[in-house]
C-alpha cells in the first residue's frame, strides 16, 4: 500500500524535501505540506507545479507545538510517514503525535527547548531518548537526525564501521561552505537556531568522556577535496551526541567552516547581547527577545537561493584499525549551490539537509528503514542510504588508501 506523507514546515528544507518527493512521486501516496503560514506552504506547492510534477499535495494549516493538533492531522488525512523539517522546537509533540497515531516519525535535528540554549550532554538523552520505550511499544519507525549533519555524516561513521575498520579510533566530522550569497551578513537556516548553536559550550567526545571549550577557541585548517584549503572550528553539534554512544571509545569531534567576516559578527552580536534568548524591556517598556529581534532584520535564508553560487563539502575523516593494522579513510560529499536552485529552488545547505529525510522516507516505506522502533542513523544499515542519496543527487565519495573514488 503507497504510504501517504506529511510534511511538517514550510522554510527552505520544506521546499527540498517537497520537491523531492515529488520527484518521487511512484514510492508514495498523497502529499501533504502542514505549516503555521499555509500561504508559505501554498508557495511550496506552486514551485512543485512549476517544475510540471502532478503529485497529489495538500497544504494545511498546524500549530506543531500542540500534540493532538499533529495526531488530528495526521488521522484526518491517514499519513504514514511524518517528516519534520519544522523549528526543532516541535521536535517531541511531533514525535508524540506520531507514537499516538502509529505515523513513522523523521526528523533532522536535536529537540530544543526555547528557554534553554546547549543542554547538558549526550542532548538527545534529554528530549527524544526518552521515548524510546513509547516508540517500540507502539511499533512506531522514528528515525533520529536524517539531515546531513546529523544524518548522512552518521551513516559515513556506519560505513567505516562496517566496510573498513574493526576498530574506530576517531570521527572528525567536518563541514565547509565554500559557498557566497552575496549579502553583508546572512545566515543559511533559521537565524534563531543557526546562532542558539553557537552561544554555548562546544562539547565533544575525547578520551572517554565529554569535554568542553569555547566557540572559535579550537581550530585547524583543512584541506579537503574541490573546496581546498579551509579553517574551520570545533563546534558543538547534534551527531557527536549519539555517536558518542556508539562509538564509546573513539573520539568524536565535529568541526564547521567559518570566514573572519562571520566570526567578527558573530562576536559583536554576542557581546552586545544581541544572541540573548532572555527578554529585556525597551526604555518604552517594551518586552524583547534580542536573539528573535535579529532574527526578523536578517535575510530571510530561503531568499538567499537564487544569488548563491560555490559549493559546499562535507565529510568524516574516520581514523581506526583493521586486523591491527592502522588506516583511515574519509567519506564526503560535495554539493553545488547553483545546481540546487536550478532543481529544486533552494540553496545548497538546504538541498544537503532535505534530500536525505526523503531517502529516510523512501528507506521506511520500502521496508529496509521501517524498524517499528526508535533509531539514529547510525544504528541502521549505512550503504542502502548512500546508495540511493546518490541517485538523489547526493553521491558520496571515498578516499581511502586506493585513492579518490566513488563509493
Amino acid at each position: 500500500m503507497a504510504k501517504n506523507v506529511l510534511i511538517i514546515g514550510a522554510g527552505g528544507v520544506a521546499q527540498v524535501v517537497a520537491h523531492k518527493i515529488a520527484q518521487n512521486a511512484k514510492e508514495f501516496g498523497t502529499l501533504h505540506i502542514a505549516s503555521r503560514t499555509v500561504s508559505k506552504a501554498d508557495k511550496i506547492i506552486s514551485s512543485i507545479r512549476e517544475k510540471g510534477h502532478t503529485v497529489e499535495i495538500t497544504a494545511h494549516p498546524l500549530d506543531a507545538m500542540d500534540s493532538n493538533a499533529v495526531a488530528e492531522l495526521i488521522r484526518k488525512i491517514d499519513a504514514n510517514i511524518v517528516i519534520n523539517v519544522g523549528s526543532a522546537f516541535v521536535n517531541m509533540t511531533v514525535l508524540q503525535g506520531c507514537i499516538d497515531t502509529g505515523a513513522a516519525y523523521i526528523d533532522t535535528a536535536i529537540h530544543e527547548d526555547p528557554e534553554k540554549v546547549c543542554e547538558i550532554p549526550p542532548w538527545y538523552g534529554n528530549y527524544e531518548w526518552k521515548r524510546r520505550e513509547a516508540c517500540e511499544a507502539a511499533g512506531v519507525t522514528a528515525i533520529l537526525g536524517a539531515g546531513f549533519d546529523p544524518g548522512v555524516v552518521n551513516a559515513y561513521a556506519r560505513l567505516a564501521e562496517d566496510e573498513y575498520f574493526d576498530k574506530v579510533e576517531s570521527i572528525d566530522i567536518v563541514d565547509i561552505n565554500a559557498g557566497s550569497h552575496g549579502r553583508w551578513f546572512a545566515t543559511n537556516f533559521d537565524p534563531e537556531i543557526n546562532f542558539r548553536e553557537f552561544t554555548g559550550t562546544v562539547y565533544s567526545w575525547q578520551k572517554g568522556a565529554w569535554q568542553e571549550n569555547k566557540m572559535f577557541e579550537v581550530g585547524r585548517e583543512w584541506d579537503l577535496p574541490v573546496v581546498g584549503k579551509q579553517t574551520a572550528y570545533l563546534s558543538g553539534h547534534d551527531e557527536v551526541h549519539s555517536l558518542s554512544a556508539r562509538y564509546k571509545d573513539a573520539d568524536v569531534r565535529f568541526w564547521m567552516g567559518f570566514g573572519a567576516h562571520y566570526i567578527n559578527v558573530f562576536t559583536v552580536l554576542q557581546n552586545l547581547g544581541l544572541l540573548s534568548e532572555q527578554p529585556v524591556k525597551t526604555a518604552e517598556g517594551l518586552e524583547v527577545v534580542p536573539l528573535k529581534l535579529v532574527k526578523a532584520v536578517l535575510p530571510d535564508p530561503s531568499s538567499l537561493a537564487p544569488d548563491y553560487e560555490g559549493k559546499t563539502c562535507i565529510g568524516d575523516l574516520v581514523k581506526g584499525s583493521l586486523n591491527g593494522k592502522s588506516g583511515e579513510v574519509f567519506i564526503y560529499n560535495v554539493a553545488d549551490h547553483k545546481e540546487a536552485f536550478n532543481e529544486v529552488g533552494s540553496q545548497g545547505i538546504s538541498y544537503t539537509a532535505g534530500v536525505p529525510p526523503v531517502a529516510a522516507a523512501i528507506l521506511v516505506a520500502r521496508g529496509t528503514w521501517d524498524v517499528k522502533k526508535m533509531a539514529n542513523v547510525e544504528e541502521l544499515p549505512a550503504r542502502p542510504f548512500l546508495e540511493l542519496l546518490g541517485d538523489l543527487g547526493l553521491p558520496t565519495r571515498v578516499i581511502d588508501a586506493t585513492g579518490d573514488h566513488p563509493l
